[in-house]
């Protein structure tokens, strides 16, 4: 049996739909910040890449959205099938 080691995450896919769902609601960072508790400083780094973020970041973008956890960490595994759905 051959084990194929598991694909990478994109997180620039994730830090691009950060900046999308803020641009779709007109919200600035200090918006976004009041509505999730994050702080500013945090929010940007996560949009420029200098950090990931934790799950628990990510959680409270998801709560501040109003979408669920699922729907933003999808975008972890653009340009490649999730793991179980290949052929």
């Amino acid at each position: 049996m051959t084990i194929f080691p598991p694909p990478e995450p994109n997180p620039t896919a994730l830090r691009q739909l950060l900046s999308q769902l803020r641009a779709e609601r007109s919200w600035s960072y200090d918006e976004l910040a009041a509505r999730s508790g994050l702080s500013r400083r945090t929010l940007i780094e996560i949009e420029q890449g200098r950090t990931v973020g934790s799950l628990a970041t990510w959680h409270a973008l998801a709560h501040a959205f109003g979408i669920p956890l699922g729907e933003l960490l999808d975008s972890l595994c653009a340009g490649h099938e999730p793991p179980g759905l290949a052929p």
